[in-house]
């Protein structure tokens, strides 16, 4: 690359002050926001977008273009004022709605990617750990496609309250464990905190820590552009190891008597402070002023990316002319094909966990979606989440498709999100659902944003025995289908369990899959395959009264209605997927259902919400305490889920109706 020609300071000040400028005027106009990360994060800004982030306004989407997170999310209109500035579709109207109802400056960024925004930030630490993912992301496409089609950069504005949430740590240490090269993150070390000074809670030494773990780093006056510049050439100089440099800056930035206080922080500086602010500027007294040549000095470093998105367009083109096999693949990762699942065939009636069965597809959907990626915290044995081909991802193999990411589960949930906020592949992260606790923040993003990132929990119910209360999810079931824009599978037997993968990955949302510890007997499902696409179907009919059931418990409920046959005619709905279910035309609903029937649930977790389906007459079997340490047939038995306990209950229900 050659060298850049020297900063123009005056024009470098001129634009640092636009983006201050902007930023009070935008929060003062709300009455809301946090002005002072903006006012001194500018200079950094300006000299990263100016000078060496590689993207293109013009194709804000384009494939390898830079990303950039800003993971100190309440500086939010830092962001929407470079992005602005430098020919994004972010309107000035767009800045001067900053914070209201339908505009897309948001107080926090959300996820827009045609405007250049790469992901939804705020809850602090995860931009931090998702900027991971993305270079992840990017190592192991590089490796699959080479340096032609691959080959940017992720940067990250981080912040002290990013470095004291304890992701940072998990991530951290990874990143440097895995020698990510193309990873640099600007630290804005301002000192200060919503509380007061930094030094009330924060001591440690952040560069110290950041080595420790592998990584490069470098201190910077962060209000002087030509230091700045100097830093990020640095860090983009290390080729096997992630960078951060540690920025000294000043919060609020030039503001008469805010500047370096809390006061800075989260709240409109006032007009008064505004208006001293432009005085020591030789601003004008004029709100969203933007002076001649600003734009054009950001317009200028977007010109790199242009030259870089059509330069890759050629080598893109030339590339799949030449190789139909390229074309292909970058098809099959980009842009894939329905998915069709067909098992090795499981035997009806015979005993499997559903998380073994998932582990017998797992090569088959490793061959039917390259773009899989992915892994398990440390339990990759348990949940049975791993590819037989293709190695493991690592410093030396980024190529390998199994994620290690070790007793991490924050860290996987916000790794998974990047790679999938990347684009290219389709990954999913693996645990205990009990220790989805670790990552519902990253797993609530990722139905904010809805991406397609896949969660995969198994032990998923106090049947895995004789670990315990700690290990057994009683309230996650309810919890997460608490959740808007996520869909939860639990499947009640392999076959399910096939047609659960099948239907996620023909779908691009998020979703959570849920596998068994104990074995569920196969199921004889002949004519209702494909009901887990539905999210819930007949498997047995009766007129009486409907018990819908999910997961292990569908098993149960069959053997309750066998029992209770003489006397009540019991339909037995399996419900893998009660979001899917809701989506369904009211007429598919009704009939299942059994329009007017009286309906029932069972289900190894917490009632509460089930009544939405079974109705204020309806009888809800379940689990409202936690669990015990024992064999699962002990806990079954003494929790009254059995067969014949949930025909006991459902007899006195119907007889007393």
């Amino acid at each position: 690359m050659p060298a850049l020609a020297p900063i123009d300071l005056e024009r470098h000040h001129l634009a640092a002050d636009t983006i201050r400028a902007l930023a009070m005027d935008a929060v003062q106009q709300a009455n809301s926001g946090h002005p002072g990360m903006p006012m001194g994060m500018a200079d950094l800004a300006a000299v990263l977008w100016q000078r060496h982030l590689v993207v293109d306004p013009d194709d804000p989407q384009w494939p390898d273009r830079d990303r950039f997170v800003l993971s100190n999310g309440h500086g939010s209109m830092l962001l929407y004022a470079v992005l602005h500035l430098s020919g994004f579709p972010v309107t000035m109207q767009d800045l001067m709605d900053f914070r209201q109802w339908g505009s897309p400056t948001a107080g926090h960024p959300e996820y827009e990617p045609e405007l250049g925004i790469e992901m939804t930030t705020g809850p602090l630490g995860q931009g931090f750990g998702t900027a991971v993912g993305m270079a992840i992301a990017e190592a192991h496409l590089n490796a699959v496609f080479g340096h032609d089609l691959v080959n940017h950069r992720t940067w990250a504005f981080v912040s002290d309250g990013d470095l004291m949430e304890g992701i940072s740590a998990e991530t951290a240490s990874l990143a440097g464990h895995l020698g990510l090269g193309k990873l640099n993150y600007v630290y804005d070390d301002n000192r200060i905190s919503i509380d007061g000074p930094t030094d009330l809670t924060f001591s440690e030494n952040v560069a110290a820590r950041f080595e420790a773990v592998g990584w490069h780093t470098v201190q910077v006056d962060g209000h002087d552009p030509e230091a700045i510049d100097a830093a990020f050439e640095a860090a983009c100089a290390e080729a096997g190891r992630p960078s951060l440099i540690i920025a000294r800056t000043h919060i609020g930035k030039g503001a008469p008597t805010k500047e370096d206080t809390s006061g800075a922080h989260g709240a409109p500086l006032g007009a008064e402070e505004i208006a001293g602010w432009r005085r020591g500027a030789g601003w004008p007294d004029e709100d969203f002023h933007v002076p001649d040549g600003v734009r054009d000095f950001f317009a200028s470093g977007m010109e790199r990316g242009r030259r870089a998105r059509s330069a890759w367009t050629e080598r893109f083109g030339a590339a799949t002319a030449d190789s139909p096999d390229v074309a292909a693949l970058w098809s099959a990762y980009h842009d894939p094909a329905p998915v069709e699942l067909e098992g090795p065939g499981f035997e009806v009636g015979a005993g499997l966990a559903t998380r073994r069965a998932m582990g017998a597809i797992f090569d088959e959907i490793g061959r039917k979606v390259p773009g899989l990626i992915g892994g398990s915290a440390d339990l990759v044995e348990s949940t049975k989440t791993i590819l037989s081909t293709g190695g493991s991802f690592a410093r030396d193999n980024p190529a390998g498709r199994n994620m290690h990411f070790g007793v991490r589960e924050h860290a996987m949930g916000t790794i998974v999100n990047g790679l999938a906020l990347h684009g290219g592949l389709r990954p999913y992260g693996a645990t205990f659902f009990v220790f989805s606790d670790y990552m519902r923040p990253a797993i609530r993003l990722s139905a904010l944003m809805d991406i397609p990132s896949i969660w995969v929990f198994t032990h998923e119910s106090v049947f895995l025995g004789e670990d315990g209360p700690t290990h057994q999810p009683i309230e996650h079931l309810a919890a997460m289908r608490a959740m808007p824009n996520m869909a939860v599978f639990r499947p009640a037997d392999a076959g399910e369990m096939l047609e659960s993968w099948e239907t996620v990955l023909n779908r691009s949302h998020p979703a959570i899959i849920l596998g068994t510890r104990q074995g569920v007997p196969v199921l004889d499902r002949s004519g209702q395959e494909g009901g887990v696409a539905r999210g819930a179907y007949v498997l047995r009919d009766g007129d009486a009264a409907v018990v819908i059931a999910t997961g292990s418990e569908v098993s149960v409920a069959l053997e309750a209605a066998d029992l209770l046959a003489h006397d009540h005619s019991i339909r037995v709905v399996s419900m893998p997927c009660a979001e899917l279910f809701l989506e369904q035309p009211e007429d598919y609903r009704r009939e299942v259902l059994g329009n007017g029937l009286p309906v029932a649930s069972v289900e190894a977790g917490s009632t509460f919400g089930w009544p939405r389906f079974t109705g204020p007459g309806g009888l809800n079997i379940g689990i409202d305490r936690f669990g015990a340490s024992a064999p699962a047939g002990r806990i079954a038995e003494e929790l009254g889920l059995t067969g014949p306990a949930v025909a006991r209950r459902l007899a006195i229900w119907l007889d007393g109706s």
